[in-house]
């Protein structure tokens, strides 16, 4: 069993024009800047490779002199700047002076940047980059003549080495994908045992288009581990792997280059080489199809819906490639499938994936996990493609989401769009059952303690302590978009020191800022931000803020992370921010306080940080002060708190949990669904009913007894052909016979009058009478002060969809719709009206289920498997009163044909270990928690009762 994980960037991609063991030998040479790994950005903000860490003295950034698409490699998204770290010493000395001008803070255009230096003030302006002549592309002259420039790496936790297998290392073999990934779980020792093979069939895609030279043949190539995509993800993974809860897994996904120009012999070698050594599949694709897929639709229209943006031009043309990028991972996993593997999804990139596998195998256990928040449903029906998106997820076996929050949206979604019955832990299916449970992702802190305690950390702690000394530093780290708040944040601090002056030179806010996007207007607002604060707060010796825009090493991030006063997060939404979790860490020593944006999926599990709302600027700013002025004990105490916090989610637990969870919903299913349910056969019950003692029999009424449909229904025929058959079971010595039903209980006394010694379920539990002279109990006596304003609910709906009526029961209400004028506009209706419903009530036991033709709003804490307990204790009870020699029932039988009835039969079921002979029936052939199935209908019940009663 092997557990794939589809990726849309594999952990590994491929340099090519590298000479390599991995490559033949090239026919010809060929750029390698031109077909560079396209970036793909993080939705766990992963950080770059290892490199040496620079001397830390007065960290400068200075931005290249052209604009930055034309200062990149070709291969780099047009988003991508790239910046030269060096230090101060290194500037020209007419810059020098003109940061130490007195008295006159800088105004620094578009191109400038901040800086950090204890003497001066910090700001560069334009200043051409030293060129390190190993960040100079060996190739300039196929780029015009001019160098270019790459960009400086460092190793980052989420982004840990991947390794081809050996026989040392084989579970440290991690892949870095994108936002999305497919696992399965199967037996292999050092490498596959069975083949892959990625042919024409197979695809890869680039995340921008490709600007590959026409006509490579056979050129070198190397496979390396990328450092780009979801890290939080697939340090999960390595975790997961280290510790024994994953044993075998198999990424799935593209390279995360262009590859059009690449002939199919050299597509091929890699194909193999990723199967082979690296536990890999490869797809497969054209440019332009992850163009349109990642760069236009994803990035474009589901990027900024899942973060409750609406964008200003949702063009959905390119929603064809992603449609076709979906298709091509699903083929790959397809092919590669064998019965009892898994197939792990992550991510908004391949929704569609679950439900195109489920329609080619009916069978395979799927998971999905949604990596970033998910919207309210009313952002989300904004989309064109809403219910192809929801009915793909809706494939899967089980849906993941980091929070309850997040979960629950996706419930009301499916409830309000596709009108399906969505309960708290999934949603029901004409044939399925989807659960939906929120898991969240978390970090490695043993890894994370390693890297920490490297020297070199350490090292560079200390300088920058030294430099800034008794100055509080308040550190972020974010993307630069607008979701992660970093214009939000900076206005927090502008009043924050704005508010508290004797704060302005005393504070340092150092804001990582990760280039993802081109977004102009951002990047005016910030540099206006970052101006105005500079030119009222800094001084010759002091600059209040120093921006970095671009990435760090991952040395000088976990010094930052360990030296900081506070670490400050105002994403505006967020699906779990794992920064904060690395904070938390690096803090075992100082215990710095933690500014939370309550709009991450972390601060739902971080309840020793400091909640803010990012777009409440007064607050925030009283937030910070509040943090820098804890005492001692104060921070200890809140950081114990985070801790044990960060130690129960980690990425293993979280890989443990979700397969834990699959793994249940799946087998659930399996039990259902897919092991078929033997023909109830009536002299087999009517042996084991002669056999016994004490026997209690529960009969549902609609659908079982007589033949028509749901309980919706509002015109009746007295069932008078099987009241004779019941009395005669009635009758029988040591036997009790109750009916159940969802009408009310003067409509059962009306229908079986003729029936005294039967008792009575009505209202699907609400009420119960254990014989004709025995009363009714109201079991929901107290409980329906919600009735009331759920009547309004159903009237606002009523009055708004000609032809829907109510019908009003004692412990429930029935939204009917099947005679209104207009059905599609009255179905809309009717699934918005058990949204609104479910939505408001959630915390009442009230829930509205729909069905055919109606919404039936009842109480959830009262059902028929409640009513049979209590028939159990009364029978019992009786028993006892009569000095019966038996007291409890050695004979239990069940039949009934609706959904309401599987609370029922898994009460049966479970009844097993302490009752002789159970045997749970259902009318029909759909998955059921039944054992049994009864195919001819009400004729089948009543053969097996008459079976029973001669």
């Amino acid at each position: 069993m092997v557990c794939f994980i589809a990726a849309l960037q594999l952990p590994y991609t491929v340099n090519f024009g590298s000479d390599s063991q991995d490559s033949p030998k090239p026919a010809q040479q060929f750029p390698s800047s031109n077909l560079k790994p396209a970036a793909l950005p993080s939705a766990n903000q992963s950080r770059l490779p290892e490199r040496k860490a620079p001397e830390v003295r007065d960290i400068i950034v200075t931005p290249p002199t052209t604009p930055p698409q034309e200062a990149q490699t070709p291969s780099a998204g047009p988003d991508e700047q790239f910046f030269k770290l060096d230090a101060l010493d290194s500037l020209q000395e007419d810059v020098k002076q003109k940061l130490l001008q007195p008295n006159k803070a800088p105004v620094p255009s578009q191109q400038r940047v901040l800086l950090s230096r204890a003497a001066s003030m910090q700001i560069v302006p334009q200043v051409q980059p030293q060129i390190d002549e190993q960040a100079v592309s060996d190739t300039a002259s196929s780029n015009g003549g001019s160098p270019v420039l790459r960009p400086q790496t460092g190793t980052s936790l989420r982004d840990r080495p991947a390794t081809p297998n050996s026989p040392e290392q084989k579970n440290r073999t991690l892949s870095t994908s994108s936002t999305t990934s497919s696992t399965s779980s199967r037996g292999m020792q050092s490498g596959w045992r069975r083949k892959l093979t990625a042919g024409e069939g197979s695809r890869i895609s680039s995340r921008r288009p490709s600007s590959a030279p026409k006509g490579f043949v056979n050129g070198p190539w190397k496979i390396e581990n990328t450092d780009q995509g979801n890290g939080g993800l697939r340090n999960a993974i390595t975790a997961a792997l280290d510790s024994d809860v994953l044993h075998d897994r198999v990424w799935v996904g593209t390279l995360g280059v262009p590859t059009d120009n690449v002939d199919k012999a050299t597509k091929s070698a890699i194909a193999k080489n990723l199967a082979d050594n690296y536990d890999s599949i490869v797809v497969y694709t054209k440019d332009k199809v992850l163009q349109g897929h990642y760069t236009k639709y994803c990035k474009e229209i589901l990027w900024p819906v899942f973060h409750n943006q609406i964008p200003d031009d949702p063009d959905d043309s390119t929603y064809p490639e992603y449609v076709e990028m979906n298709e091509a991972v699903a083929n790959s996993i397809i092919e590669a499938y064998q019965d009892g593997d898994v197939v792990w999804i992550h991510d908004y990139h391949l929704m569609l994936v679950p439900s195109m596998i489920r329609d080619r195998i009916p069978d395979a256990k799927i998971g999905f996990f949604l990596h970033s928040a998910f919207p309210s449903s009313e952002v989300f029906r904004c989309l064109a493609s809403r219910t192809a998106l929801l009915e793909g997820l809706l494939g899967s076996t089980m849906i993941g989401f980091q929070t309850e929050e997040y979960a629950r949206h996706f419930l009301q979604t499916c409830s309000r769009l596709l009108c399906v019955e969505a309960t708290h832990n999934g949603i029901y299916l004409e044939e399925r059952f989807v659960g939906v449970h929120s898991i969240s992702i978390g970090i490695d802190p043993k890894y994370l303690a390693e890297k920490r305690a490297e020297p070199v950390v350490e090292e560079i702690a200390k300088k920058i302590r030294e430099r800034y000394g008794d100055k509080k530093l308040i550190v972020a780290r974010d993307k630069m978009d607008h979701i992660r708040g970093v214009k939000e944040k900076l206005l927090s601090f502008e009043l924050f020191l704005n508010d508290y002056p004797e704060w302005a030179d005393k504070a340092v806010l150092i804001q990582v800022a990760l280039s993802t996007t081109d977004d102009p207007i951002l990047r005016d607002d910030v540099t206006e931000i970052i101006t105005r604060i500079n030119s009222r707060h800094a001084s010759l010796d002091h600059s209040p803020i120093v921006f970095l825009h671009q990435d760090i090493p991952f040395s000088q991030y976990l010094a930052l992370l360990t030296i900081a006063d506070c670490l400050m997060v105002t994403s505006l939404r967020e699906g779990m921010n794992l920064t904060s979790h690395e904070f938390i860490e690096c803090q075992e020593k100082k215990h710095s306080p933690l500014l939370l944006s309550e709009f991450t999926g972390s601060a739902d599990i971080l309840n020793g940080s400091f909640w803010i709302n990012p777009w409440d600027h007064r607050h925030t700013a009283d937030s910070l002060k509040t943090a820098l002025e804890l005492s001692e004990e104060e921070k200890e105490s809140r950081w114990s708190q985070l801790h044990r916090a960060v130690l129960t989610h980690t990425g293993a637990n979280w890989v443990q949990e979700y397969l834990a969870g699959l793994d249940k919903v799946y087998d659930d299913e399996v039990r259902r669904a897919q092991a078929p349910l033997s023909r109830l056969n009536p002299n087999e019950v009517k042996k084991l009913y002669q056999e016994s003692k004490k026997r209690l029999i529960f009969l549902d009424f609609e659908g079982t007894l007589a033949s028509w449909g749901s309980p919706t229904d509002t015109i009746l025929t007295n069932p008078q052909k099987i009241i004779g058959i019941v009395n005669d079971l009635v009758s029988d010595k040591g036997t009790s016979v109750y009916v159940m039903s969802g009408r009310r209980p003067e409509e059962l006394e009306r229908f079986f009058s003729r029936l005294p010694g039967a008792g009575y379920i009505a209202e699907h539990g609400a009420y119960i009478r254990h014989g004709e002279k025995e009363p009714w109990i109201n079991n929901v006596e107290g409980k329906l002060a919600w009735k009331k304003s759920v009547n309004d609910i159903l009237e606002f709906y009523v009055e708004r969809t000609p032809g829907t009526y109510i019908e009003r029961r004692f412990s429930s209400l029935i939204f009917h719709y099947r005679s209104a004028e207009d059905l599609i506009a009255a179905g809309r209706q009717a699934a918005e009206c058990a949204n609104h419903i479910n939505d408001q009530f959630e915390n009442q036991n009230v829930h509205a289920v729909p069905v055919e033709g109606a919404v039936i709003v009842e109480p959830t804490d009262t059902n028929k498997a409640t009513a049979a307990q209590q028939a159990w204790d009364h029978v019992v009870e009786q028993a006892k009163i009569n000095g019966e020699e038996v007291t409890e029932p050695d004979f239990l039988l069940v039949i009934g044909n609706d959904r309401d009835d599987e609370v029922i039969y898994r009460w049966a079921n479970e009844k097993s270990d302490e009752v002789k002979h159970v045997t749970t029936a259902n009318v029909g052939t759909r998955n059921t928690e039944a054992k049994y199935s009864l195919t001819i209908g009400v004729a089948g019940v009543r053969t097996t009762l008459l079976a029973l009663s001669s």
